[in-house]
């Protein structure tokens, strides 16, 4: 994994120099603190801050083919890259490195932007076409690498991260209301928004291409989801097979590494799956990381030390103290580059920091089994409030929704509450959004904390109003659990899950995490089953839990779901955070971001004090306010650009009018006629394994 950066300015040939980029790959060096390149000529420039994992001596980029036509900058990892080379090379490609990223290059070159249908990888990388002055920017399918950009001042900038685009002083380090009004409904901001004003994330299975006569932006790949009379009739035994044998070479392949690779174990079964996969192709020469927690309510030590032993790894376990979860919000923030509503990324910042001390780069984890196969209580909420809006007055029909919450409905009073907070909606089981409109609905009521400036500069019935024209046609056709998981895929999985809980927090200390659960074939996949073998009756990820069984012991792979949490009362309000909190939440710094009520905040944190278990609403109140204004003051009030000087590139190709130096990239000699194979115009919509 990198960081990418660079702009766009065939008419403003004097943006694009080496100090401009230098100070844009400064800001993203902790993504890529081995190597520094960069190409430039009159109308674009590409820099690079490489994370070096394959073909370590030879990788560094921005890479070209053999003409010198097309140059890339690139982060990711093509995972079927040796494949595809072997296929290049018998069309008579020739290859200077042993890289992914020249696999890329080649592609590209035969397939034009219909390469991204051959690769099945997690990236983000914009090639530049010197022939045609023609830059591509392209993102992975599910989101797992992230890419910005933002026209301004008559150039397209571009980066990893929004922090590389904001070195430039065209740029405006602005908040966006309506992104605030996104986060404090979905948790995160809608697909293509960023946090701030003029800045566009390009969505997850999105390309863009930019030339003379504009910018253009296309999605090329949906979870394709179908109808009921169009998923697979297969046995599920057929389909634990078949789903296994895409896993396990979704492991396989993303252990391609020519540096070590490790894995997370939380003890549940999705990471310990993953770890068993690992083991299987590596042996017993396997180092795995897990998180610890003073609170018994968030630990799950016990289960990693069980998983560990039974798969025989060397397990390194990292303490999240409160005062280190406290101590590192403020780092968190500033990657993350988002407001937050729990504390939950920061212990995953700390445990990627514990991996690359330990001197790995690389790690296995089990994020996206949950989306694919059905495991959050969401899609659990959504079958049982179906089945009790056909009957809307029974009083048997919730009482199911004990089974997903027996410690919260214990207290009658808490059982009523929940009654009624399930109850909404049940009036509308055709509304698109009826699996998550109760949950966005709760979560948009922190609003009352905005000031009247904030609160008054969107409105929230948009936001559904924009969910709701974003979702493919024939999504009215689908099931019921269908519906949900796109929902959750579309909205949480990429700008949340995978950013702030993933690619952000692992990248500030440049480890690179893999995702086998969200291989492209595994994803097509599981969007053809039917429901009743994701959650059997309510029996959540069924068919994942068969796909284990036998390679995991029981206690493993039957064990139910504990929903990964952090502390943040005891983290953010207790000594010697709580000063820190206090002083980021004072009324004079609020008043100076004018984004909260003072006074309602000031209630807010009075309550907190007194309460010994604060409410899941305050908590999320809390966190999100505290982190609103983390990222105030880190990138609009006191931001501080990194010093650009203190980067030397590695590699340099100048080829602006009067510039000199090559940088020492070797020339190729010129290729025999390639035979170019044929492609399909049934859309871009299915990806090639190894």
């Amino acid at each position: 994994m990198c960081g990418i950066a660079g702009v766009f300015a065939p008419d403003k040939p004097e943006l694009i120099a080496p100090a401009r980029l230098a100070r844009m790959i400064a800001a993203l060096r902790h993504r890529g603190p081995d190597q520094c390149g960069m190409y430039l000529d009159d109308a674009a420039g590409l820099a690079h801050a490489r994370l070096s994992i394959i073909d370590l001596r030879g990788g560094a980029q921005p890479i070209h083919n053999e003409d010198e036509t097309l140059w890339i900058t690139y982060n990711g990892e093509i995972f079927n890259y040796v494949e595809l080379r072997a296929e290049l090379v018998e069309r008579g490609h020739r290859f200077y490195t042993t890289s992914d990223t020249e696999v890329l290059v080649h592609l590209f070159e035969d397939l034009g932007p219909r390469c991204l249908e051959r690769l099945n990888g997690e990236f983000a990388f914009a090639l530049w076409d010197a022939r045609r002055r023609s830059l591509f920017l392209a993102r992975d399918r599910p989101g797992i690498r992230p890419l910005y950009y933002c026209a301004t001042g008559g150039a397209l900038l571009f980066a990893s991260e929004a922090k590389a685009i904001f070195t430039q002083a065209e740029a405006r380090r602005e908040i966006d209301p309506a992104a605030l009004h996104q986060v404090f409904t979905f948790w995160t901001t809608l697909p293509g928004a960023s946090m701030f004003a003029g800045v566009r994330e390009l969505p997850p299975g999105h390309a863009m291409t930019v030339d003379a006569s504009g910018a253009r932006v296309a999605r090329y790949w949906d979870v394709p989801f179908v109808p009921p009379e169009e998923q697979t009739a297969a046995a599920p035994g057929a389909l634990r097979e078949e789903a296994l044998r895409l896993l396990q070479d979704a492991v396989r392949i993303r252990l391609r590494a020519d540096v070590p690779v490790g894995s997370y174990v939380s003890g549940g079964l999705d990471s310990s799956g993953v770890t068993a996969l690992v083991v299987r192709n590596k042996g017993r020469d396997v180092t795995t990381f897990g998180i610890r927690f003073a609170e018994t309510a968030f630990d799950e030590g016990d289960h990693q030390r069980r998983a560990a032993a039974f798969l025989g790894t060397r397990h390194t376990e990292m303490p999240a103290t409160n005062a280190a979860i406290a101590a590192a919000l403020p780092d968190v923030v500033w990657h993350a580059e988002k407001a937050l509503l729990r504390t939950a990324p920061v212990p995953l910042y700390l445990l990627s920091r514990r991996v690359r001390e330990a001197g790995l780069k690389v790690v296995l984890t089990g994020e996206g089994a949950d989306e694919v196969f059905g495991g959050y209580n969401i899609f659990r909420e959504a079958k049982v409030r179906r089945f009790w809006a056909r009957r809307p007055g029974s009083r048997a029909r919730p009482r199911l929704l004990e089974k997903l919450y027996p410690y919260v409905f214990r207290d009658p009073r808490a059982r009523a509450t929940l009654g009624a907070f399930f109850g909404r909606g049940l009036d509308r089981p055709d509304d698109p959004l009826f699996s998550h409109i109760v949950r966005w609905e709760n979560t948009a009521r922190l609003k009352t904390f905005f000031s009247d400036a904030v609160r008054g500069a969107a409105d929230t019935a948009a936001d559904y109003a924009a969910v709701r024209a974003s979702l493919p046609a024939g999504f009215d056709r689908w099931d019921y659990l269908a519906k949900a998981q796109y929902l959750e895929m579309m909205v949480f999985l990429g700008s949340y899950l995978l950013s702030s809980q993933g690619d952000r927090v692992a990248m500030a200390h440049a480890v690179e995490i893999r995702l086998p659960y969200l291989d492209c074939r595994l994803v097509e996949l599981m969007s053809r089953v039917p429901p009743q073998w994701k959650i059997r009756g309510l029996n959540e990820k069924y068919l994942l839990k068969k796909v284990f069984e036998g390679i995991l012991p029981p206690e493993i792979a039957r064990r139910e779901k504990q929903p990964y949490r952090a502390p943040i009362k005891a983290a953010l309000l207790t000594p010697p955070a709580a000063e820190r909190t206090l002083d980021a939440l004072s009324g004079a710094a609020l008043r100076r971001a004018g984004i909260f009520d003072e006074r309602k905040v000031a209630r807010l944190l009075a309550k907190l004090q007194n309460a010994s278990e604060p409410g899941e609403f305050d908590n999320m109140a809390l966190v999100g306010i505290l982190t609103t204004q983390l990222l105030y003051e880190r990138f609009v009030e006191g931001w501080r650009a990194p010093d650009g000087a203190q980067v030397k590139p590695d590699l340099m190709i100048d080829r602006r009018a009067g510039a000199s130096g090559e940088g020492g990239r070797p020339r190729l000699p010129p290729a025999r006629q390639r035979r170019v194979p044929e492609t399909s115009d049934d859309g871009i919509r299915s990806c090639s394994g190894a």
